[in-house]
């Protein structure tokens, strides 16, 4: 075998054939990846392979259609059919040649994350899954070229038949898809799926989105081996035919084509029985498709049966979606996932809801009540002001399904109350689905239009007003205090005197610091004294915050009287260094030098206070010194962990024994940048100088043979 791979070999490198091909990849993989990364910015190479895989329909079959079909046409041949080798390890010779000359611009892909890795922060995982994806998917075209030239002697048939095979393997996902969502019959169906067999894009697809799938690359070793195996028979078929064998090799032929047939569906479909959580490892740098820790640790002590219902065509669905679906039912045995067709069954969503659900959606359902998880609710989206389109900036499949699992197995719907009508900062989307997730509500109250806080209160969020309460509003939300209940108190920034607010703030023993904090110790602000991180203690509702960080720009400092004998207790969660100070006049806002009349750190920026009330009861309150840490643009300095932290704060108040809110995994990354004079001199030798030095060299060397 070795001596036939070094043969073929040879002669690639020694024709034009190999050199063309590895030039005519290394062009298009350069011309894309001066596009996509380094001039669009793109953090992973995923996108440039995903754009240039259709080159192997033209490419490959020229590689290919010579390999045996021209041995067959010069009669050379005879040597392979009266060789004392056997047919295996010729087939396997000339496949591993075959390979060899596409792992070359495989390779050349396979640097050059390392050199995207200076432009920042790069999906490293994703691009080198997306590598591997690529050049199985290359092998299997090459495998599928090898055996099609097998079956004759015309090197123009070999390839316009490789090319044909090559250019329904990477259209077969929409053929199939198509068969799959739109066919009644279940014989259509069956058909859809049948031909998804012959899908050769989306396992590629697959691993390129970030998903290191056993399944994918397993159907590519499996189909590698079916065709290479299907090659040598047709081979072997031959020798014997030479030798005399005559019809009884033929039946041999034929039979063990359809043993390794069956062996290769029998182990594809076997992969589907592996739990999905040893199958298929999320490689994207947020985990994206992983589950959360809080979910796993949900799921897990779920006590009743759940059936989540998916409005779709098994197998047509959103694929990370069901894939997220997937690993939820391996964490716990009392999820089960059933899909239903809305073609064959389209009023079956008339036994939970009245509005139609979109294809896709979940109705879940469980011993108490069921709730719908509509599919347009799954992605969260932007509009794009450069193009005036909307883009796709957030994956919320986890915590959509986990918040309606939460939903129809809780006792009981908690309600907040969001006080208006004193210039409040209004709760942002995000902050308002964190606490929907949480099967909670948000209402608006005004004060003046009610007489005290409405009994069903869980608790009250006083978000940063601006203007100050009435004397009597002040009374209401000490009165509801006073009995028990619950409070989110965000300070604020005001010229104006705010004693009634203060007020509410004295109920917990708890002053406002005069002025700004300005952190001095480098490793608690972020390029601005001014925009703190602060440290994060170590607390039940903090527990989901370990080793991050919560951006809380501008904030004033909380003092409170510990001494209290045990009547209020207090937990500091956000607090700043020893040589923070309170800046108590800011002329503006590069200004961070100390002042005689500024008041020295350590200052608390969050505490958690619990106060004992005269009928025995506790009052529950967090109160934050920033008005901006609850905000999206804070949120995106941490991405996620202040959408994190006020979760944990709803879930507390709410009285759940384990926050179930998982925040939207944003699917969008920092851009890379790169210099334009660096980015000039990679279009260069990436599009010009490597394809033709390739392309010279292999003209050189098949002149200098051609001469000989």
């Amino acid at each position: 075998m070795r001596a036939i791979y070094k043969r073929e070999l040879r002669s690639y490198f020694c024709s034009f054939t190999g050199w063309l091909f590895v030039a005519v990849n290394l062009f298009v993989m350069g011309l894309y990846f001066i596009v996509y990364n380094m001039l669009m910015g793109y953090p992973t190479i995923a996108y440039v392979l995903q754009s240039i895989v259709f080159t192997f329909i033209v490419t490959i079959p020229i590689l290919t259609m010579r390999t045996l079909s021209e041995e067959r046409k010069n009669k050379t041949d005879q040597l392979i059919l009266t060789a004392p080798v056997s047919v295996g390890r010729i087939v396997l010779g000339k496949y591993l040649a075959l390979a060899t000359v596409l792992f070359v611009p495989t390779a050349f892909m396979g640097i050059l994350p390392l050199f995207l890795m200076r432009g920042g922060e790069f999906q490293m995982g994703v691009s080198y899954a997306s590598v591997l994806g690529f050049f199985l998917y290359g092998c299997l075209a090459l495998a599928v070229g090898l055996f099609l030239s097998s079956l004759t002697e015309s090197v123009v048939i070999a390839a316009v038949l490789s090319f044909g095979a090559l250019f329904l393997g990477y259209i077969m996902p929409g053929i199939s898809n198509l068969l799959t969502t739109t066919g009644t019959s279940s014989v259509t169906a069956a058909i859809g799926k049948v031909l998804s067999c012959f899908d050769m894009v989306s396992r590629f697809d697959t691993l390129s989105s970030g998903y290191f799938e056993l399944e994918a690359v397993v159907y590519y070793l499996t189909a590698i081996a079916l065709a290479l195996f299907c090659t040598a028979q047709t081979i072997q078929k031959r020798r014997y035919n030479v030798a005399g064998g005559g019809l009884k090799v033929g039946a041999f032929s034929v039979t063990g084509i359809l043993l390794m047939i069956v062996l290769t569906v029998v182990v594809n479909l076997g992969l589907n029985y592996v739990p999905e959580q040893y199958s298929s490892f999320d490689l994207t740098e947020n985990r994206l498709y992983a589950l959360t820790d809080e979910t796993k640790a949900f799921l897990s002590g779920l006590s009743e049966d759940i059936t989540i219902y998916v409005l779709a065509e098994e197998g047509a669905g959103d694929a990370d979606f069901s894939k997220t679906l997937e690993r939820m039912a391996d964490q716990s045995g009392h999820i089960k996932i059933k899909y239903v067709s809305p073609a064959k069954n389209p009023n079956f969503y008339q036994n939970y809801t009245e509005t139609q659900p979109s294809t896709g959606s979940l109705i879940v359902e469980g011993e108490k009540r069921s709730t719908v998880v509509d599919y347009g609710d799954i992605y969260t989206y932007e509009m794009d002001y450069s193009t005036y389109s909307y883009q796709t900036t957030g994956y919320d499949g986890e915590g959509q399904t986990v918040s309606a699992i939460a939903y129809v197995t809780t006792e009981d719907m908690p309600v907040f109350y969001a006080i208006g009508g004193h210039g409040e900062l209004e709760l942002e989307e995000k902050f308002v689905n964190t606490i929907t997730k949480e099967n909670a509500s948000c209402e608006t109250l005004m004060l003046y239009s009610v007489d005290e806080i409405p009994e069903d209160a869980q608790g009250v969020i006083l978000n940063a007003p601006t203007s100050d309460y009435s004397k009597e509003d002040a009374e209401k939300i000490i009165a509801y205090l006073q009995k028990g209940g619950n409070a989110l108190i965000v300070s604020t920034m005001t010229e104006g005197e705010m004693t009634n607010f203060k007020s509410i703030l004295d109920f917990y023993g708890i002053t406002e610091v005069d002025g700004t904090i300005v952190e001095q110790d480098r490793n608690y602000y972020y390029q601005n004294p001014y925009y703190l991180f602060p440290e994060i203690a170590s607390a039940e509702v903090t527990a989901s915050l370990a080793d991050s960080l919560v951006f809380a720009p501008f904030s004033k400092g909380l003092s409170y009287d510990d001494d209290t004998m045990g009547e209020v207790l207090y937990t500091p969660l956000l607090t700043t260094s020893g040589s923070a100070f309170s800046k108590t006049d800011i002329t503006d806002n590069t200004d961070y030098s100390k002042g005689a009349n500024d008041i020295d750190g350590p200052f608390t920026v969050s505490v958690e206070v619990e106060k004992s009330t005269e009928d025995g009861g506790t009052s529950h309150a967090y109160v934050v010194g920033g008005e901006s840490l609850f905000t999206s643009l804070a949120d995106d300095m941490a991405p996620g962990n202040n959408v994190k932290l006020f979760s944990s704060m709803i879930s507390m108040l709410a009285d759940h024994e384990s926050s179930v809110a998982v925040p939207v995994k944003s699917l969008s990354m920092p851009n890379l940048v790169f210099k334009a004079q660096t980015a000039y001199i990679a279009a260069v030798l990436c599009v010009i100088v490597i394809p033709l030095a390739t392309l010279a060299a292999g003209l050189m060397i098949w002149l200098r043979r051609r001469r000989r």
